[in-house]
């Protein structure tokens, strides 16, 4: 029977469960922010202002290798073509698309009928892509469809799916997820920029610092906060410091950090204290410097050194709840 005060007995996650809803999180954010990489990284290659053009989101994505074994040259068509529509290439959006699928497919008996309705809807818009959805000037409109409907997938999560330990399992995964992908954004730039100290500052600099906020979706919120400052230093410390927007890595950690806690003090989950001090040390690292000290001794290697210990997170995440065999 219901309790009267609305308590109910804790029913423990299955590990399998856990994992099924880290990916879940993890696939869907994904794609999402591959598809503002894409779009973004189309804005900078039409200003003609970048080093090397599409060749950013392979280097970024560490895809070359599987990359030049497909296709003999770097070319627009290609690479979108590469992390959209091939089913070869498990970074695609395809392939992430159907691997979230799959893993909505193993928690129908966690997952409301309506994220797993919209989900296969999703998948099918997906795998109905064709080449001429890709072209040059469709690109920008299929990222803005992706993106929404990975936000309506968001919103539907949100709203109906039941607040127990596969929700925090989901919570860890998505903000890991969004963490890393915001330092691969604010990476882009840094790769794309052409390597001359005399175009800080510019126009063509400025636009590409506003592309990336819109990208992020954090354009209006950056504004409201710095009205007249669109500098190098104002846009990375707000991507990456600034407490009240969502995809800020210091969101990112702080929302992860809470699931995790959560998990070990309501759920007696004793494993999350591992996975909580790989979150606080990262917390401690971004709080530790500033925003200039982190472009004076190098933004890129920042970036990849944070990249690195979110995995680190993801794999003690792994190793305490759902160990190899």
């Amino acid at each position: 029977m219901t309790p009267a005060d609305g308590r109910f007995a804790v029913t423990p996650l299955l590990s399998r469960y856990a994992e099924n809803m880290v990916w879940l999180a993890r696939y869907m954010e994904r794609i999402e922010n591959l598809a503002r990489l894409i779009d973004v990284n189309e804005t900078f290659v039409r200003l003609r202002t970048v080093v090397n053009g599409w060749r950013c989101i392979i280097d970024i994505n560490t895809d070359a290798e599987n990359y030049l074994a497909r296709h003999a040259e770097i070319e627009g068509a290609e690479v979108a073509s590469f992390y959209i529509l091939e089913r070869d290439n498990p970074n695609s959006i395809l392939s992430m698309a159907l691997a979230a699928r799959e893993n909505a497919r193993a928690l129908r008996p966690l997952i409301p009928m309506e994220m797993w309705t919209q989900l296969n809807v999703f998948t099918n818009f997906i795998r109905s892509l064709t080449s001429s959805d890709i072209s040059a000037n469709q690109i920008s409109l299929l990222c803005a469809r992706i993106k929404e409907a990975c936000q309506t997938h968001a919103g539907i999560t949100e709203g109906t799916l039941y607040r127990d330990q596969a929700w925090l399992f989901h919570q860890i995964g998505k903000h890991l997820e969004r963490g890393d992908q915001v330092t691969r954004l604010i990476d882009i730039k840094y790769q794309a920029l052409l390597p001359n100290p005399e175009a800080i500052g510019t126009e063509i600099d400025l636009s590409q610092w506003t592309a990336v906020l819109r990208s992020a979706a954090g354009y209006h919120a950056f504004r409201r906060l710095v009205p007249n400052d669109i500098s190098p230093a104002a846009v990375i410390g707000f991507l990456l410091k600034s407490r009240g927007f969502p995809r800020s890595l210091a969101t990112s950690l702080r929302q992860a950090h809470h699931a995790a806690h959560l998990l070990r003090s309501d759920y007696r989950l004793r494993g999350a204290g591992r996975v909580l001090e790989r979150i606080e040390n990262l917390q401690a690292v971004l709080n530790g410097i500033t925003t200039d000290e982190i472009i004076i001794t190098g933004l890129h290697e920042f970036l990849d050194g944070i990249q690195g210990e979110l995995a680190a997170a993801h794999n003690v995440l792994a190793e305490v709840f759902w160990p190899a065999a």
